[in-house]
């Protein structure tokens, strides 16, 4: 007997964040000036802005941030054939291959954490999610055998991608290497929306795509921005905790929603590129803070790799902000690094 619980965005990271309007919509008599919501890359996006210049049409705004959104997912998703990176993958050539300025960004980053995390991220890993059935092949809900994981495993890893940022080009050594930026590419779109807007003047704005969120100055009242983080259990959505964030990015990864259980075992769609199998640990969640939404995307997915006990370790040591949300025998237990404490100055 099979059992399944799956979200398949275009953007494989877990969403575990739900906006909260809490302070912001409860008897709220102000509208905020622009609030922009949609689809793009499998899955939705909010943007809201506290102020907006009357010399700023909304709809010329929106038009900018929908083109920008568009042209990202022609350069990063594994879903539409003819994006660059679905054109990289297709390719057998491993001559060098000139691509674009976004493209060469979000791949340098994911190779510095790569090298950080000592390969629990990995942006070769697609091979591997689509053969557990998280990913753009078709789903099958079983787990791989020793043959198939030894055969797949053979073609990845982060090593074989090489990258020359001055001439920006990249190549790979083995002819089919395959690249998703699944956990990393959502948080650089986030970023890009967030700097579109600033060009514009704009300094105190949301920006959320699937659940990734990049925070600037104030919101409709004048405080920090409320998100809610969400309680890592299966059965309803319910809150963990609220906390009142600016000038911040957050992401979080999580193991409890997109799973499926074959023959009374239970496999999470974190996938560990170093092994190949799907993570087992008592990791629920971990959550990032960052200036960057891009690199706390991809740390996200790393720590939750990683697990409690390794990622908290590599977190604290490098300075990053994580709280990790650990399933105990009692509930769930909150650990967070001294960079996530000191961030609220000891308020949570």
């Amino acid at each position: 007997m099979k059992v399944y619980i799956k979200y398949k965005p275009f953007f494989l990271g877990l969403i575990v964040f739900f906006l909260i309007s809490c302070t912001e919509s409860q008897n709220q008599p102000k509208r905020y000036p622009f609030i922009y919501s949609d689809g793009i890359m499998g899955t939705s996006f909010t943007i809201k802005a506290t102020y907006l210049p009357e010399t700023i049409p909304k709809d010329r705004l929106k038009k900018q941030i929908k083109q920008r959104l568009d042209e990202l997912n022609g350069q990063l998703s594994t879903y539409q054939s003819q994006s660059a990176l679905s054109l990289f993958n297709k390719s057998r050539e491993t001559n060098w291959q000139s691509v674009s300025l976004s493209l060469l960004t979000v791949l340098n980053e994911a190779q510095r954490v790569s090298q950080l995390t000592g390969g629990a991220f990995d942006v070769t890993v697609g091979k591997l999610v689509n053969l557990w059935g998280f990913g753009v092949d078709p789903m099958n809900f079983t787990a791989p055998d020793e043959q198939q994981l030894a055969a797949v495993l053979s073609t990845t890893g982060y090593q074989h991608l090489s990258i020359q940022r001055k001439t920006k080009q990249i190549k790979k050594d083995i002819p089919t290497l395959y690249l998703d930026l699944s956990a990393i590419a959502k948080g650089y779109a986030v970023d890009e929306i967030g700097l579109l807007l600033e060009a514009h003047g704009l300094n105190d704005y949301m920006v959320e795509i699937g659940g990734e969120i990049r925070l600037k100055g104030q919101n409709i009242k004048g405080g920090g921005w409320n998100i809610a983080l969400e309680k890592p259990i299966i059965e309803k959505r319910a809150i963990e905790k609220v906390i009142s964030l600016t000038d911040i990015s957050i992401a979080t990864s999580g193991d409890y929603r997109n799973y499926f259980e074959s023959e009374g075992v239970r496999y999470a769609h974190s996938i560990d590129p170093r092994t190949g199998r799907s993570i087992v640990h008592q990791l629920a969640s971990v959550t990032i803070l960052d200036k960057s939404t891009m690199t706390a995307d991809a740390l996200a997915t790393a720590m939750m790799v990683l697990g409690h006990d390794i990622g908290y370790k590599l977190a604290q040591k490098h300075q990053i902000a994580a709280l990790f949300i650990i399933k105990t025998a009692d509930g769930f237990q909150e650990k967070s690094t001294d960079a996530f404490t000191h961030f609220f100055k000891g308020k949570l």
